[in-house]
């Protein structure tokens, strides 16, 4: 006999809460939050046994929500590994766990949006192929390079411009063919080899901004030249490499 507690409609819902500041949650961001019967949010080896980014976020715009944190790894950099893989089943499984507890809406808090480099669309398959009939909803955030760009003043793209986004993990070669082809490229995930990509735009020809902790108290904002020899910088930075402008309109 099947003893899991039905619901007219459970809901999934993906809420992006953008780069680190609060007051850029949206409207809608903060109304799933606060709506929601559980908001999980990520736990990674950073935030050690204290809240996370994301989970310091909610408590600020949805302070009567219930938290939930699941372990997520940012040990493996790229891969499906074995630890990648049970971090997803392990959060897929609390869903499911408060779906079946009787939660009507479950919310998944990640930094930024949830269709952008998030762990939320792993998530949302697991849980949908163990409960067929949850709903999954995506409320987008802000991202690390519109608050950069608008932090720097730097307008991604204009006219006819082409903007690329690139992990770094993906490799310098990836990343050496994008600068070339595209005219603002935005690169996530390279703190830790910023010495070599900041030598590659160089090389190219490249100027741009780097951006660590953009939007909170300790944001730091560097042009190319102001980074020391093999400075680094977090995991999670972003280098915005847009083209010189030197004609207002002229890429119309």
């Amino acid at each position: 006999m099947n003893t899991v507690p039905t619901h007219a409609h459970r809901r999934l819902i993906g809420v992006g809460v953008g780069p680190g500041d609060p007051t850029h949650v949206t409207l809608k961001a903060a109304e799933a939050l606060r709506t929601a019967d559980v908001v999980l949010v990520p736990a990674t080896e950073a935030s050690g046994d204290g809240p996370g980014r994301a989970e310091l976020i909610v408590a600020e715009v949805a302070p009567a929500a219930r938290l939930r944190r699941i372990p997520f790894t940012m040990a493996d950099r790229s891969g499906v590994s074995e630890r990648r893989k049970e971090a997803w089943l392990t959060s897929a499984a609390a869903a499911v766990e408060e779906f079946d507890g009787g939660a009507g809406v479950v919310a998944f808090a990640t930094v930024g949006d949830p269709s952008v480099y998030s762990t939320f669309s792993y998530l949302a398959a697991h849980v949908v192929a163990s409960r067929p009939g949850v709903e999954v909803e995506v409320v987008p955030g802000i991202t690390a390079m519109q608050a950069l760009a608008a932090e720097s003043r730097t307008p991604l793209v204009e006219g006819q411009e082409v903007l690329a986004l690139v992990p770094v993990t993906v490799g310098l070669d990836r990343v050496r063919e994008l600068l070339r082809a595209a005219d603002t490229v935005v690169a996530y995930k390279g703190g830790r080899t910023l010495p070599d990509l900041v030598r590659l735009l160089r090389d190219e020809g490249r100027d741009g901004v780097v951006g660590v902790n953009v939007s909170l108290a300790g944001q730091r904002l560097l042009q190319l030249d102001d980074l020391g020899d093999g400075e680094r910088a977090p995991y999670f930075s972003t280098v915005l490499s847009a083209p010189r402008r030197t004609e207002t309109g002229g890429a119309l």
